[in-house]
């Protein structure tokens, strides 16, 4: 539990409950929109995509939960016993701490750490979300392609293995429009589209494509 220091100053007794439990996870594994929860989830090791579906089926990347962090979304819905508001996804084998949802409710009442823990994932969380309304809804897509392409790409390579529905995915658009855009910015010779990947990315020409559209 060393990446979670809030659950330090847990009394041995109220560890003993039968149901706490660290457990492994396969990929895929998902929670989806609209379902009650039972256990609030910490991560230990591992990503987990949190995500919205709209009426149509189309999908947005909220943020991802990582090694010591939790889903507050998760931890919102628990507490205000609601239905969970967003889908998780498990992306890569994880490990996860799980406290049935009537000892969690406990223990943040009677820890402070672990209130001090969770305000801080919100505030952190909440960050991120206005930062991806801001560019949904004030900045064009030029912009958030090239500047996704900036930051998924590795700073050593000019490669990034992709596809534009992965793409889609992350930025809340349709496939289309990726492919229209991307093909775009391989006539202008800033990367070449493979299958499955994306080539020769110039990094110094999609920071000239961020500053240009805004």
């Amino acid at each position: 539990m060393d990446r979670f220091r809030c659950f330090e100053s847990v009394e041995p007794e109220d560890w003993q409950h039968p149901d706490i439990a660290v457990i492994r996870v396969p990929m895929s594994l998902a929670i989806r929109q609209g379902g009650l929860l039972e256990h609030a989830i910490f991560t230990l090791d591992g990503s987990i995509r949190v995500y919205k579906v709209s009426e149509t089926g189309r999908e947005i990347t909220l943020y991802r939960v990582r090694g010591g962090e939790c889903c507050v979304l998760m931890m919102a819905s628990i507490m205000g016993e609601m239905e969970y508001e967003a889908s998780a996804s498990v992306e890569t084998p994880s490990e996860l701490f799980i406290l049935p949802i009537d000892v969690y409710k406990q223990w943040v009442e009677k820890y402070k750490p672990l209130r001090q823990y969770i305000y801080r994932m919100f505030t952190q969380r909440m960050s991120i979300v206005t930062t991806l309304i801001d560019d949904v809804a004030f900045k064009p897509m030029e912009y958030r392609i090239a500047d996704f392409l900036l930051h998924k790409t590795p700073e050593a390579s000019t490669t990034l293995r992709i596809t534009h529905d992965e793409i889609a995915v992350e930025l809340g658009t349709a496939r289309e429009v990726i492919s229209r855009k991307l093909k775009e910015f391989e006539k202008e010779g800033w990367l070449v589209l493979g299958r499955g990947r994306i080539q020769d990315i110039q990094r110094a020409a999609l920071e000239q494509v961020k500053k240009a559209v805004m």
